[in-house]
């Protein structure tokens, strides 16, 4: 007897900066980030990383890492290869998809220049960056419809739609 295919194991490893004290769904990112993994990844068990931070801290991110000198809403640190490369790991060992840095007070911000709530902007700006760490972009027109279709359809399930 044949067992049923196994599904991807994600799970979510949470730091929020002490300055910080946000009302965070961390069981709802946490179904938002899985959901996201699941589609996009073969059964496996996997981790990514969630910092959300305040806005000197993600600058200080943005112009260390990609030499921008200014504020920014999310940040995405990929350790995954989209091209099917995989480090070899220990037995039980999850494999590290990246890390995801979501600048709170910006999200903050941008739920009110939208209008729309707070945990909406959060789960966006979380699953943009879990889409960069899979190895999504937007760099021209093509790859950005494609990456909104992806996050809409990631914030639908959650009931967190514009």
């Amino acid at each position: 007897m044949s067992q049923p295919p196994r599904e991807a194991s994600v799970r979510l490893d949470l730091t929020v900066e002490p300055s910080l004290s946000p009302d965070l769904d961390t069981a709802r990112l946490e179904a938002l980030i899985g959901s996201i993994v699941k589609r996009e990844l073969p059964p496996g068990d996997y981790v990514v990383g969630l910092h959300v931070v305040d806005d000197e801290t993600i600058k200080a991110l943005n112009a260390e890492h990609r030499g921008k000198d200014s504020h920014t809403d999310v940040l995405s640190f990929p350790l995954h290869d989209p091209n099917g490369m995989r480090f070899v790991l220990p037995p039980g060992v999850p494999a590290h998809l990246g890390d995801v840095v979501v600048s709170y007070p910006r999200a903050e911000e941008q739920a009110r220049d939208f209008g729309h709530s707070l945990e909406r902007e959060l789960a966006y700006l979380v699953a943009h960056g879990v889409l960069h760490v899979l190895g999504y972009d937007h760099e021209d027109e093509a790859e950005r419809v494609r990456m909104r279709q992806q996050e809409e359809a990631a914030l639908a399930p959650l009931g967190l739609t514009r």
